[in-house]
């Protein structure tokens, strides 16, 4: 399969990533190791080559997990991490003081064997420390060649300028898709203004838009049981919406999660989707989405689908929305 390129900062990858999170984490009912290093490496054979992963996921695992399935094919893929957000004691930890990036890098460079990352994300913002700080350790990181590039994680756009005003950002990572759009708020503006890479997780809106949920019965540690709008009442009234959507896809002749991947990268160049999925055949379907092409009436209807009352229920609960810092539509209600 032949992906197209997108830049990404000083990198050139290809216009659909690969999100690793949920071989290790957030879902539940995780892929045995063998079956997630063979998906992992049947992404590189498919010009998938713009990894992602995160100190967050799975304690450390999931970077541990990408060292054993890849790390020998290091030349061939663009490798992105994250920091801030972390486990300590078992406990999920949101610290952003530089010297916690320090020991978190350097452990992260130890899981990963590597030298080098090539694109180093600040995971979200800790507002109990000046970004200033935050991205002034990643700074100093650069200089010692210990990561290539800087990200920030959902956050807003006042906060993506004072953030590249102390070193060039490369990429913003956010949750979008046809049905969650709050970075067009400020934040794709702002990136735009600065030249900085916008890079979509939950593309597919954590399987909303896939055809993978059907009714809130989750497997035991899936993050989607506490999110209001994956869990009843909100759940039934969100999938009317999803079954209008089900069938434009229909119409066109691909699935819905091509569709809704098709939907982000005509929204512009800039846009790097990065879908996660622990099958080899969902991982093929989602690449396929870069042969769908979509017409401005088509993407005017999936926009009229996604109404303010068509999806009920905030994105995350209270406790979660207080770390996110993207910006909220008037309608939006942290639950």
């Amino acid at each position: 399969m032949s992906l197209p390129q997108r830049p990404l900062g000083p990198f050139t990858v290809p216009a659909i990533g690969f999100g690793c999170m949920n071989l290790s984490h957030a879902y539940g009912g995780f892929p045995d190791e063998a079956s997630a290093i063979a998906l992992l490496n049947r992404a590189l054979d498919l010009g998938c080559t713009f990894l992602d992963t995160a100190a967050l996921y799975g304690d450390g695992g999931n970077e541990r997990l990408v060292a054993k399935a890849v790390m020998h094919r290091r030349s061939e893929f663009i490798l992105a991490s994250k920091c801030v957000l972390d486990y300590r004691d078992g406990k999920r930890v949101l610290d952003g003081r530089p010297e916690t990036i320090r020991r978190t890098l350097d452990d992260a460079l130890i899981r990963l064997k590597t030298d080098v990352i090539d694109l180093y994300y600040l995971h979200r913002l800790d507002r109990n420390v000046p970004i200033e700080d935050s991205v002034g350790a990643l700074a100093k990181a650069v200089q010692q060649g210990k990561i290539r590039t800087i990200g920030l994680s959902e956050m807003s756009a006042a906060t993506i300028r004072r953030a590249h005003a102390v070193h060039p950002v490369t990429a913003l990572q956010s949750e979008y898709s046809p049905c969650v759009r709050n970075i067009e708020i400020a934040a794709v503006g702002a990136c735009r203004e600065l030249g900085i890479g916008i890079v979509p997780f939950s593309p597919v809106a954590r399987g909303m838009l896939a055809g993978a949920i059907r009714n809130d019965g989750y497997a035991e540690g899936d993050i989607r049981r506490q999110f209001p709008r994956f869990i009843e009442p909100q759940l039934s009234h969100n999938l009317k919406a999803v079954a209008k959507f089900n069938t434009l896809a229909a119409e066109i002749g691909c699935t819905p999660a091509q569709l809704s991947l098709a939907w982000i990268l005509s929204k512009g160049e800039d846009m790097i989707p990065i879908p996660g999925t622990r099958d080899i055949a969902h991982l093929e379907e989602n690449l396929g989405a870069v042969n769908v092409r979509l017409e401005p009436a088509m993407i005017a209807r999936i926009e009229a689908i996604f109404t303010p009352e068509a999806i009920r229920g905030g994105r995350y609960t209270a406790s979660m929305q207080a770390q996110i810092d993207t910006e909220m539509f008037p309608y939006e209600v942290a639950e």
